[in-house]
């Protein structure tokens, strides 16, 4: 059964100190899989552990790392590995956005963002991708964003990088079919968590109406990682939304998109 199958398996969550992370990390705990934590955070990642411990009959352990730093994808697996674990399902979380003019943002912001969002995600499951097509069992989950469906003033590098995102993981999804991998993206529209406050900008009225909740999200996403899709957009409105990105010219989708988000 597919809720079964990952029961006594092993994921790597990033970015699991907060938000959909943790929320991942509760989801595949439920289902008996066994759990290696990472973020920045460590006092959040040990609160999280312990609620794991006390609540599923599961093994949670947490390894720190700011994966923007050079070489911390390397360092991280390198550490995995010598614990001994094997990484089964990789659930490719961490990232951020930054909000502001592209011309005059800090360029450290902007490309420890891109560091993040971009590169550590395509190391990691470079990484791990190739361990799990050897034994020819494996999951990988990227999360993007419905920003990936079109450009977003404001948010522009952030879109960008999340259109990569969605790219990589389809493309991903196709070429490790016959490996026994499956790779989803998870595009989650505007969620209940630390985003904005990260961002440095407040929700506008149309994020606040149709804001989801973070354990839903993280339901959905692992839902489609297990079915074997290609790409799962959270929520109705979200879905449509998207779709409907396909029929409209990209300048009037700018336009659009900094009307109601920017």
């Amino acid at each position: 059964m597919k809720n079964e199958i990952l029961r006594g398996k092993t994921a790597l969550i990033t970015g699991a100190s907060s938000g959909i992370g943790a929320d991942f990390a509760r989801e595949l705990a439920a289902r008996g899989c066994n759990l290696i934590l990472s973020a920045r955070r460590v006092d959040r990642l040990q609160e999280l552990q312990k609620e794991i411990a006390a609540r599923y009959r599961v093994e949670a352990d947490y390894v720190a790392a700011d994966l923007a730093a050079p070489d911390a994808p390397q360092r991280l697996y390198d550490g995995v590995k010598a614990m001994g674990r094997v990484v089964d399902a990789l659930i490719n979380n961490a990232g951020y956005a930054v909000y502001g003019q592209f011309q005059t943002t800090e360029w450290e912001r902007m490309r420890s963002m891109l560091e993040l969002d971009i590169v550590a995600l395509t190391h990691l499951t470079r990484l791990y991708a190739a361990d799990m097509a050897a034994r020819r069992f494996g999951y990988v989950l990227l999360v993007a964003s419905t920003g990936a469906f079109q450009p977003t003033p404001m948010y522009a590098a952030y879109a960008a990088a999340k259109s990569y995102v969605l790219s990589l993981g389809e493309a991903l999804h196709y070429e490790l079919r016959k490996a026994g991998v499956g790779c989803t993206v998870l595009c989650p529209g505007v969620t209940r968590t630390e985003f904005f406050d990260v961002a440095g900008r407040q929700m506008m009225p149309f994020q606040r109406a149709t804001a989801m909740v973070s354990a839903d999200v993280a339901r959905i996403g692992i839902r489609a990682m297990l079915d074997g899709r290609s790409c799962v957009v959270a929520g109705r409105i979200n879905s449509l939304v998207a779709w409907s990105t396909r029929l409209a010219p990209r300048q009037f989708l700018a336009a659009m998109a900094d009307r109601l988000i920017g």
